[in-house]
This record gives C-alpha cells, structure tokens and sequence, in this order.
C-alpha cells in the first residue's frame, strides 16, 4: 500500500507574543493560514517496525531529527504499531524558513500514518498528539486558517482571507526561532490588533488584513539579519500591497491582489533573493479522507 499527502507550508498574518510562562515557552496568539507550496510525502507500508525516512535534499535529516520520523515513532509507541513505514519526502518548502515545512511534514504524518496504519483517530486527536512535536503542528494538522493561541496548541478555526497571491522571498540564511524568541523584549513590542485582523477575515476584506498584518518577531530579526531587512524593502518598493516577515523568518511575503503587479514584483525580486514563490492562499482545512 502507497499514497501521497501534501504538505503544505504556512504563513502568519499576525504574531503576537504575550509572556513568558513558567514552564519556558511564550504564550502566543498568531493567526496563520495555508499557501499553495507544499511538500509532497509518500507513504509506503514496512512489514517490520522501521521508520524510513527518503529525501534527496540534503538538509533534510534521515533520522530522528526529523519532524515527520518523530510523528510516525510516537504513533508507533503510543498505539503499539509492529508494521513499519517509508516515507518519502519531496521538499518544496524551504528548510528553516518561518513557513513551518517541518511542522506540515509531521502534520501530514499523522494524518498519513492514521490512514495506512488504519488507526482511526479524529482529527482532534492528531492535534492533540501533534501537539508534542512541536508548537505549529496542531495547526498544521488542520490546516486552513485559524487563531492559535497558547503556545500554538489551541485552535480556532476562521475563515479563509480574501483570494490573493502570496509572494515569498528567502534569502540564503537560516534562522534560530530559539535565538530570536531570546532577544525579544516583551516591554517593547507593539502588540499586532488580532481582532480586527479576525474581522477582517470575517468581512472577507483583502486591504483590511493588509492593514492588519504584523509580527512582533520581525523586528529581532531584520535587526540580526539585515539582508532580510532589504527583501522586506524591496518588495514594498516593487508595490506589494502588504509585507510581513513570516514567524521567526528568514522568509518575507507579500500580499498582492493582481496578477500584473505580481509578475513585476516576481521578476524584481530573484536579482535580489536565492528563493522565491508565488502562489496562491489554500484556505481549505484538511480532511481525513
């Protein structure tokens, strides 16, 4: 038995970031949503209890390191699984690019894994377990949009923004969410307005989120990486229509609602950048089937 699930990646509208809380991570509240760039995963059945992870790109780990491995190792533990899979991963989405691709990876893993292992659990259930990989994983399961708020683990779903292109642009860095989240001064930060945000997603309003948009990462970030500061700059300039830096970057995006200025803004930015995608927002939240 084989199939395939799409792994898509995600971006954030809004990031905010509350308090410290005692146990160590951030309380946040962020309202993500799915684009169309995803990363393809096959799964085939292993008669014996292996965990086989395929890539031919060559930061992505083959072993435990790997999101989708730990996804498929805590399924196996928790439901005492004897069969074995390989799983084949197509990357798309850049590595450690603020887009969550190893997080979607795991995600669909779940997803993947509830199928071919036929463990019948609820969505609800993979996001709960999801919730232990990591922090965008809950989301990542249901994909769509939503509001998700303590350290990523509590989800509302919302409706879909306004169909538009998304432009996104990597330079060739990586970043440290760890790093990032350490030099963040909470006593300084402008909170984003998440409610009007929502609203604006409930209108249907494509220049309301545009006026909405906001990440209290990005200012850590554009300070520690000033290439990233240029994208940003650069896209505004070519006349995006709104610019945000996506989770704790390296990654910038752009919101563009027609399809001239998308390709002028396209063109403009590879003299500038290693990476860069337009696609279109997703909007569906996934389903079982």
């Amino acid at each position: 038995m084989k199939f395939m699930v799409k792994a898509p990646a995600k971006i954030n509208l809004s990031l905010d970031v509350l308090y410290k809380r005692s146990d160590g991570y951030h309380e946040v509240e962020m309202i993500m949503t799915t684009i169309d760039l995803a990363d393809r995963l096959e799964f085939s059945l292993l008669p014996h209890k292996e965990i086989k992870i395929v890539s031919h790109n060559r930061f992505v780990p083959d072993d435990q390191r790997n999101l989708a491995y730990q996804a498929a190792k805590l399924l196996q533990d928790r439901f005492q699984i004897d069969a074995g899979v390989k799983i084949s991963i197509e990357k798309n989405i850049p590595v450690a690019a603020g887009l969550a691709g190893g997080s979607s990876d795991a995600a669909a893993t779940l997803r993947g894994l509830n199928k071919l292992w036929g463990l019948g659990l609820s969505m609800e259930t993979l996001a709960e377990l999801g919730a232990e990989i990591g922090s965008d994983v809950p989301f990542c399961v249901y994909g769509g949009t939503a509001l998700s708020k303590g350290r990523g683990e509590k989800i509302t779903h919302l409706p879909a923004p306004p169909t538009c292109w998304v432009i996104l642009a990597k330079p060739f860095i990586g970043v440290s969410t760890a790093d990032v989240y350490r030099r963040l001064n909470l006593e300084h930060i402008a909170h984003p307005n998440t409610q009007s945000m929502i609203q604006a997603l409930e209108e249907g309003s494509f220049f309301g989120v545009c006026d909405y948009v906001a990440n209290v990462l990005e200012d850590v970030t554009l300070n520690l990486y000033p290439e990233v500061a240029l994208i940003k700059d650069q896209m505004k300039r070519f006349g995006a229509d709104a610019v945000l830096m996506s989770g704790s970057g390296p990654t910038v995006f752009g919101l563009v609602q027609h399809d001239s200025r998308m390709q002028r803004i396209y063109n403009g930015l590879r003299g500038f950048c290693d990476q860069v995608f337009a696609v279109r927002m997703l909007g569906e939240k996934h389903t079982l089937d």
